[in-house]
Formats: structure tokens, C-alpha cells, sequence
């Protein structure tokens, strides 16, 4: 990111420049100074009587009459100069200005005047250059989505319009094994310099736009998300509700979330005093009385229930990711969950009656979030990705990480046949049945015994690995999860996603939807102002969460 240049200032580009009018203003002020200095030494001398004649008694007047013609003349000269600043600039000269007047103090209180003149004028010009460019960024709303990755960094520069957002350019750098562990940065310098590289090569292919304000994702087996339902029976069902109401039972909701988030990462990691952060919320539903209601304020009925969603990560790792934005030159807006972004921006894939599972396979953690009735419900990740089965291929075939990394990629492009083929599929079979028995696990945990929507969406870039989606194809759901009838298994594609514009076509596959999703948040960012999230938002603040 290159600072703005600095730029001179004159008339056209061979006219005079005002350095050459600061020159002679500087010729003027040692002329004023040395007349007057010169008149005053022959007062001096007439007065001690040293000098007797009566043409030298003049000579005082004369050079104080001089020295005010010039000083009248070198404000002429200043107010040009001020005018010519305002003027388009001139190449930047080599030359110096003129030092040689005596050092005296008029002289410098002087100078101090004319460079004081002039630096408050360059000063107003980069004002009205900083204004114009504030005016242009607030007309575009532009954004970065930064996908922190196991493997990849990923960086997605788009312009938000209304409710949808264009693609302006994408920028991929792989991750070494030692940068990132399971979704968490293990070493911030080299997570900076890799998502730097992304960076750059996304701003590339926007022509060069820098977006600040970003939209950072967040991963791991500590992120916590899930939902939960409270509810009040009011006593006086003919008051209408208040926004109090309706704060105090998002506040009971929060503070039930917040402790559960605690225990859990407290049961995980065998520490219980672990600082963690709330990265999303959003309200699922409000009901009075049964039917659901947009806003409840206003509204008269007994029951008050309202379902609210939210994640949580450890400070810790929201801390490490502060770091690589600062190291960026970003400026985080949000740090969201993965799942949660991913469960926002494409539920509208799924019917509001029925909902979908997502399922995220990354490089370093698989992440699950459970979407009913057009909200996300709960969320779940476990430390199983694509390098495990790297990991795997080299270990089966004996050969480097780097060159099993490249096998997987060619055998998932299907560039492999025959016996080499079924080799590798042999080699994966154990690492993948591994990775569906935690789906299984973990999806039943999402269901808590009722029904699963009937539609499984898998995105990231293991979702290319063709061993899962046959496992999944495979799987008899009916028989082994709370499914009405076998859902449908489908690979999310960039053309499937709704509210985006690629008219380059610089989305490529599955591994491009998380960072859309992210994108997406920047949308749902600048359009969010309805009574629920206001309100959201004031139990935040309040909670300091």
C-alpha cells in the first residue's frame, strides 16, 4: 500500500514555480533588513555627533523610505506565493533557497512568517485531496473479506449495493503447517505475510482499490455457537410490550448462552478461566402467544418467548486475529464464525420450512451449522481437514507433504485412473471414515431429537475430495439420525450463492464460499437497523461482551 506522493507546487510546467518567488522573498527580506540596520547606524552617528553634514542627516529618512517600498514589495510577493499554491504543481526542483541573509532575529521571525504562509496553504490543499477521497470512499461502500484459512489465505475485495455485493478481485496464498494449527493462528508474523500476499494479489485484481474495512472469519474447535429459547408469562397481558421487555429477555437469553459457551470451552481445554468474547448474535424469533411476530414492541399477549443465537471464541485467538488485521492496515469490522456466516448468507438456499445442514470442510477443521425454519440454530466444529488426509496420502505412499498435497489435488480432479486411483482411495478409506463417524456425531448433537431438515450442504475446499461426498451418499441417515427422508447431498457452488455479482468470474469453486459469506456480513452490516438488532445491540453494550 503505497502513501499518496507528494507533490509540488507552481504554474504549469514551465512557468515560474513558487520556489523561485520564495527565493526572492527571502533576496527582499535581507535587502529590508540590511537598509534598515544601515539607516539606523547613521542616526546613531549623527546623534553622537560623529557625522556632521546635512545631506547624510537625510540619509536615515532615505533608507527607511527603501526599506518600506521593499517590505511592501515582499508582501506582494507572499500574497503570490499563496496564489500560486492553489495552482496545479510543478515537477519538484532541485534547487535550494537562498540562506545568506544574516541570521538576525527580524530576519527569522520574518522567514518563520512567510514558511508558516506557506505550509498552511499546503495544508488546506491536502485537506480538500483528503475530502474528495472520503467523499469517493463513502460513495463506494467497499470492503475486504479475509478468510484466515488452515491452508489458504484468502482475501475477497467486493462492493456492497443495497443488498448484494460485487466481486472486484480475489487473492489465495497457501499457509505453511507451522502458521496455522486447526483453524487457530500459531504464529502471527508469517499468518501477516501470508495473508499480506493474498492481500496484494486481491487488490491487484480490483485495479489497485485498498479496502480498510474488513470482515475477518473465525474458526476452531473453541468457537462456540448455539442457540436458546427463553420465555416469560406476563402479568398484565392487555399492557402493550416495551423495548424494556423486550431488552430484559434478550439479556436473560445472553447471560444463559455466555455461561454455557464457558463450560463448554472450560470442559475442552481443562481451564476454567478462560476469557471469552461473543463474535455474533442475531435473534432467531420472537412469538406472542404463538405466532411470530418481526417486533414485538407494541404487542399485547401472556407469552413472551424469543429464541436468540450466538458464538463465542476465546479471547485469545480474537486477539491473535486483531493482530494480523493490525498488521494489515485493516480495520476489523466484525470477526465472525465461519459457520454462522456461512448458515446467513445461504439459508436462502433452503426453504424457511425446512431449513439445511452446512458442512465446511477446510484445511485444518470440518465445521457443521444447523439451519430450521430460515435460522441458524446451533454450530459445531471438529480439528478434522483436508491436511489429515494429506498427512495420509504421505504417509501411505511415502513420499513428501508438498507432493501428497499435489497427488490429492490431481486425484480429486479425477486426473487419476485405474489402479493408481484405487490405491489412494484405499490409502484415504480409513482417515475418511474417521471424518464421517464426527459428522454423524456432531449432527446428532445438532438434532436434540427432532427432526433434521432434509439438505446437506458441503462447501470449502475439501468438499472437492470425492471420497466424502461418496461416504455421505452412502450414509443410511434414515436409519441412524432423525431424518423424515434422505436428504439431498449437494456441492455449494459460487454460481449457487444468491446477492452476489462476479461479472469477471474470479469465483472458482467450493473454496471460495466461505469468503463470500464473510462478504456477505458486510452487507448484512450496512443494511441491519430493525428494532431487534437495535436492541441486540444495546444488551451488548450494556454486557460488555
Amino acid at each position: 500500500m503505497e502513501p499518496p506522493k507528494a507533490q509540488s507546487i507552481g504554474v504549469g510546467r514551465k512557468g515560474f514555480s513558487s520556489k523561485h518567488i520564495r527565493g526572492m522573498i527571502y533576496i527582499f527580506t535581507g535587502i529590508v533588513i540590511f537598509l534598515f540596520a544601515t539607516g539606523a547606524i547613521i542616526w546613531v552617528l549623527i546623534q553622537l555627533g560623529i557625522i556632521h553634514s546635512d545631506w547624510v542627516n537625510k540619509l536615515p529618512g532615505i533608507f527607511a523610505g527603501l526599506g518600506a517600498g521593499v517590505t511592501v514589495l515582499g508582501a506582494f510577493l507572499g500574497a503570490v506565493q499563496s496564489f500560486l499554491s492553489s495552482l496545479p504543481d510543478d515537477p519538484p526542483s532541485t534547487s535550494e533557497p537562498d540562506t545568506s541573509a544574516p541570521p538576525t532575529r527580524h530576519n527569522k521571525s520574518l522567514l518563520d512568517s512567510v514558511r508558516s504562509l506557506v505550509e498552511k496553504s499546503r495544508e488546506a490543499e491536502k485537506d480538500l485531496e483528503t475530502e474528495d477521497e472520503s467523499d469517493e470512499s463513502n460513495q463506494r461502500q467497499l470492503f475486504t473479506a479475509l478468510d484466515v484459512g488452515t491452508s489458504y489465505a484468502k482475501a475477497m475485495i467486493v462492493e456492497v449495493h443495497g443488498d448484494e455485493f460485487e466481486v472486484l478481485g480475489v487473492g489465495r496464498h497457501p499457509q505453511s503447517y507451522s502458521h496455522m494449527s486447526d483453524g487457530i493462528v500459531t504464529d502471527i508474523p508469517s499468518v501477516i505475510e501470508n495473508c499480506n500476499q493474498a492481500l496484494l494479489k486481491a487488490e491487484k485484481a480490483a485495479g489497485g482499490i485498498i479496502a480498510p474495512p474488513a470482515i475477518i472469519g473465525i474458526a476452531g474447535e473453541l468457537v462456540k455457537g448455539s442457540s436458546t429459547r427463553v420465555s416469560r408469562q406476563r402479568p398484565n397481558p392487555n399492557k402493550p410490550i416495551t423495548a424494556e421487555e423486550l431488552d430484559s429477555l434478550i439479556t436473560a437469553a445472553q447471560q444463559r448462552l455466555l455461561k454455557d459457551a464457558r463450560e463448554r470451552i472450560a470442559a475442552e481445554t481443562g481451564y476454567m478461566n478462560i476469557e471469552v468474547r461473543l463474535t455474533n448474535a442475531s435473534v432467531i424469533a420472537v412469538r406472542i402467544d404463538g405466532p411470530l411476530v418481526t417486533n414485538p414492541v407494541g404487542f399485547c399477549g401472556r407469552h413472551f418467548a424469543l429464541t436468540l443465537f450466538s458464538s463465542f471464541a476465546p479471547l485469545m485467538q480474537l486477539r491473535a486475529l486483531e493482530a494480523v488485521a493490525q498488521g494489515l492496515d485493516l480495520t476489523p469490522l466484525a470477526i465472525v464464525a465461519e459457520p454462522y456466516a456461512l448458515a446467513r448468507s445461504l439459508t436462502t438456499n433452503a426453504s424457511e420450512d425446512s431449513g439445511a445442514i452446512f458442512i465446511d470442510i477446510g484445511g485444518g477443521t470440518t465445521d457443521i451449522a444447523l439451519v430450521r425454519q430460515g435460522g441458524i440454530e446451533e454450530t459445531r466444529m471438529f480439528a478434522l481437514g483436508g491436511r489429515a488426509f494429506t498427512r495420509r496420502i504421505a504417509t501411505g505412499k511415502g513420499i513428501s507433504i508438498k507432493d501428497a498435497e499435489r497427488l490429492k489435488i490431481i486425484y480429486s480432479n479425477g486426473e487419476i485412473k485405474g489402479n493408481a486411483r484405487d490405491e489412494i482411495h484405499a490409502i484415504l478409506a480409513p482417515e475418511c471414515q474417521t471424518w464421517l463417524d464426527s459428522v454423524e456425531l456432531l449432527i446428532d448433537e445438532l438434532a436434540k431429537g427432532e427432526l433434521l431438515p432434509p439438505a446437506i450442504y458441503l462447501v470449502g475446499g475439501g468438499a472437492a475430495l470425492p471420497d466424502l461426498h461418496e461416504k455421505l451418499e452412502r450414509f443410511p441417515w434414515t436409519e441412524r439420525l432423525p431424518f423424515a427422508r434422505e436428504p439431498i447431498i449437494r456441492i455449494m457452488l459460487p454460481e449457487m450463492v444468491p446477492n452476489v455479482q462476479d461479472p469477471r468470474g474470479l469465483l472458482i469453486n467450493a473454496q471460495d464460499i466461505t469468503p463470500m459469506a464473510l462478504a456477505y456480513q458486510a452487507v448484512e452490516i450496512q443494511n441491519e437497523n430493525d428494532i431487534l438488532e437495535r436492541a441486540l445491540d444495546r444488551v451488548i453494550n450494556n454486557m460488555h461482551i
